[in-house]
Order: C-alpha cells, then sequence, then structure tokens
C-alpha cells in the first residue's frame, strides 16, 4: 500500500495529477517518489535523479514526457529531498554505502508495479542517477531502454588531486570522520551560494532562478556537499563500474561539451565500448543539459521520445564525435 506524501506543485511545473506517495526500503528507510500519469501512454519513464536533487526538479520533465505520450516516476534517492536523512545534519549528502541505493531502485520498482505504470518502461538517469541506474541495469532493471544525462560514471577531479581524494575519503572511514565535508564542500546548498553567471549546471537564468526558487521556499529540500564517505563510496563505485561490459539494452547518452562535474573521460569511454549505443553531445551545455535553454530542452526531449518510441532507432545514429570535436 502506497501512503501519500507532500508534493510542492506550485514550485514544480509538473503535469496536474502528479501526485506524490511514501515507499519504505528493505531495510526501513522512507522514500518518496512521484507519479505523473498519462492517458493511454506510450510507456513509462523511471526518473534516476543526480545528487542533491529531488521530484519537484523534475516536474517540468514530467511535463515534456506527458506532452510526447510518456507517463513518469521519480525518486528521491535516501538521504535527500524529503527522503530520510541519515545524519543528524541534514545538509551533507551521506550514503552508509553506495549499493544501498540498489534498495531505492528495488521501492521505486515496486511501486511502479503497485501502481500498474504502462509498459514499457525507460530510464532517464542523469548524473549521480547514471551511477545508481547503470549498476541497477547490471542488476536486472527491466527497462527496454536506457537514456543518461552527465552521467556520473567518473568524478571530475585533476590528477593531481585525485590521490589525495582517495586517500582522505579512505581514511576517513577509519577514524569515524566520514560525515563530515571534504576539503573544499560546501555545506550549503549550491544554487543558494552560486551566482548564475558562474554556475556550473545550465546556460538558461530561467531554470537556475527556478532552482533556486524551489530550495528556498522549502528548505527541506536542499543539500549541501558530499561527506567524506559518500566521496570514498562514489569513487569506489565508479572504479568497479569501469571494469564491467556494458549491459545489452539500446543507450542514448546525452553531454554538454562544457560538462565540469563528471569524468567526459569516462563517460566517452563506457559509450565506445556499448555496442549500438549512442553519444550525443550538446554545444555549449553544461552538467543539467535538460534544463538548459528552451530550444536544447525541446531538442533534447523530442530525441528522447523518439529512442523511447523506438529504442532500435538509435543504431542508426551516426557516432558522436569527441567533446573537443563537438565544442
Amino acid at each position: 500500500m502506497l501512503n501519500d506524501a507532500p508534493f510542492y506543485a506550485d514550485v514544480a511545473d509538473a503535469p496536474e495529477d502528479t501526485h506524490a506517495y511514501w515507499v519504505q526500503a528493505d531495510d526501513g528507510l522512507r522514500l518518496r517518489v512521484s507519479h505523473s500519469p498519462v492517458a493511454e501512454a506510450r510507456g513509462s519513464v523511471l526518473i534516476f535523479p543526480g545528487r542533491t536533487e529531488y521530484v519537484e526538479k523534475y516536474g517540468f520533465a514530467a511535463q515534456a514526457l506527458a506532452a510526447r505520450g510518456f507517463a513518469s516516476m521519480t525518486i528521491d534517492w535516501r538521504g535527500q529531498g524529503l527522503s530520510d536523512r541519515l545524519l543528524a545534519d541534514p545538509m551533507p549528502g551521506h550514503v552508509a554505502q553506495f549499493s544501498d541505493y540498489q534498495r531505492d531502485v528495488r521501492a521505486m520498482v515496486a511501486a511502479a508495479k503497485a501502481l500498474d505504470l504502462t509498459r514499457p518502461w525507460h530510464l532517464l538517469a542523469h548524473s549521480m542517477g547514471g551511477c545508481i541506474g547503470l549498476r541497477a541495469l547490471f542488476n536486472g532493471l527491466d527497462v527496454a531502454s536506457t537514456s543518461f544525462t552527465g552521467p556520473m560514471w567518473g568524478i571530475r577531479i585533476s590528477e593531481f588531486l585525485r590521490p589525495v581524494a582517495w586517500s582522505l575519503s579512505w581514511s576517513s572511514r577509519w577514524l569515524g570522520l566520514g560525515h563530515k565535508h571534504p576539503p573544499g564542500a560546501q555545506a550549503e546548498c549550491y544554487v543558494r551560494t552560486e551566482p548564475f553567471e558562474t554556475n556550473k549546471l545550465t546556460n538558461d537564468a530561467d531554470m537556475y532562478r527556478a532552482m533556486t526558487e524551489q530550495v528556498t521556499r522549502y528548505p527541506a529540500l536542499a543539500l549541501g556537499g558530499p561527506s567524506m564517505l559518500w566521496l570514498n563510496e562514489a569513487l569506489r563505485e565508479c572504479r568497479d563500474l569501469s571494469r564491467l561490459p556494458s549491459p545489452d539494452v539500446p543507450c542514448l547518452t546525452i553531454a554538454g561539451t562544457d560538462e565540469d562535474i563528471v569524468d567526459l573521460g569516462r563517460l566517452t569511454n563506457r559509450m565506445s565500448r556499448w555496442p549500438g549505443g549512442h553519444l550525443e553531445w550538446v554545444p555549449g551545455g553544461q552538467h543539467e543539459v535538460l534544463m538548459d535553454t528552451p530550444a536544447t530542452r525541446t531538442r533534447i526531449f523530442d530525441m528522447l521520445a523518439a529512442f523511447y518510441a523506438d529504442p532500435d532507432s538509435i543504431r542508426a545514429i551516426p557516432s558522436a564525435p569527441t567533446a573537443r570535436q563537438a565544442g
């Protein structure tokens, strides 16, 4: 049985009949999912958000998908949004182990089944959600196709600082400091402190203003920088995933040429090893390509809808250029 959960429709720009529910992971944590149904849907999209994100932030995506005939479901991962936070201080992005996110995936799938989401199902995963989503595919997530935007298959860290990030985050768990922020990470929510002019997320001022308004009007949605333990777990999971072959699922990955948060080397390497997969670059795009300018958003959602309608069509698209060539 699904219990009603809060949904802040006034800041979500979601379809009118979007509804939120509480679900429970198998370790007892309470999680929030939102569902945007569509009459006579062509299928349903499971949306896996990134770190710091929440279901209201993807209301516009649910709206764009609904306009193209697809229902959708989005989740607040453990430790963020309105799902249970894992520390007394609610601001650090934290997880005990990265595999715990798969508990959240299973709870989301159970909710999708309970609500009888129209098949076929498709995956749309962003940033950290792309890391979680890739692991879920290896674990047998039952989707007809998968799409990623700016997937976190590696974290962008300078070669000089990468060994430091590994050693500090590894030692923090043994020193009882895993709940602390890494050096340079901030406790405050990024969009509340970073001016639009220097942000690394979007080129669209209206979208950035909407992100800021959401966490300002509803502070419970806000999240700060990661914990040391989250960083160590994320580094380990990205490394372990990089050693695995790509799943046999049609795949469309979209990334900005000006991406500055995830590791583009890991991204291009993965897609070069994904038979039949396609990597599409957004010239000048930053991390949140789904939240870029209106023209870019329209092009991307049209591309996604065409892909979901016929996942095999992606095999006919020419291979993408490198990020340097695309820019």
